[in-house]
């Protein structure tokens, strides 16, 4: 028998979202929300999901951890020959959804993709811990493994290559990995309200650095 999915229902009582809540534009509405989010000391309020889609239209989509937004956009890191990243290069559009959930929110970006500079992306390589590096070079993401060992002996390989975990040589930026910048064109804020009768406000782009925000029916 089939679980009565239906009896666990939210009662989405925690907030409202009117158009005079509004900031003037998505990235200081969004930069509210991170805020309100992160000063709970929930979850990873970067952890956000990635839809992206094959040359042919074929979708997939994974959780990333955003590393940076502004009017610039908002960025991502990863290996740029696994599915993601090969995706992004062929069919260079994308979309985001930041799952506030607990808060009743989610926030939805659309917009074409772009590479972020080799110099961005050295500087993030940088900030991350060594661990991570010598990950990113262990790993054929995406690539089918035989076994978890598999993945242990890549490790083993590339510790010994750059002097161990805990310090040796420099770990350099792969030439296989770096950032893409999602560019909104549309950024969606979901507020839920009870009885379904959520409030949603959509910025769309206009001309230039202008926005317009329209609510839409929930």
């Amino acid at each position: 028998m089939a679980p009565d999915l239906g009896h666990f229902r939210e009662d989405y009582s925690y907030s409202e979202l009117r158009r005079d809540d509004l900031a003037p534009d998505p990235f200081q509405q969004f930069q509210r929300w991170w805020d309100e989010w992160t000063a709970t000391d929930r979850f990873d309020a970067a952890a956000c999901v990635l839809a992206t889609a094959s040359a042919d239209g074929v979708p997939s989509a994974r959780y990333v951890l955003c590393r940076d937004f502004g009017p610039d956009g908002f960025v991502v890191y990863t290996n740029l020959e696994g599915r993601k990243g090969r995706e992004l290069t062929a069919n260079p559009r994308g979309a985001l959804v930041f799952g506030w959930l607990s808060q009743n929110r989610q926030v939805r970006v659309e917009g074409p993709v772009e590479t972020v500079s080799a110099e961005v992306s050295d500087r993030y390589w940088q900030s991350r811990p060594r661990g991570s590096q010598l990950a990113a070079w262990a790993s054929d993401q995406s690539e089918v493994l035989a076994d978890r060992a598999e993945l242990e002996r890549h490790v083993d390989d590339v510790t010994e290559r750059f002097g161990g975990v805990d310090g040796g040589d420099f770990v350099p930026r792969p030439e296989f990995w770096g950032g893409f910048r999602l560019i909104p064109e549309r950024v969606e804020f979901w507020q839920g309200r009870a009885d379904r009768l959520h409030d949603r406000f959509e910025f769309r782009r206009t001309h230039g650095d202008g926005w317009e925000a329209v609510r839409l029916s929930p």
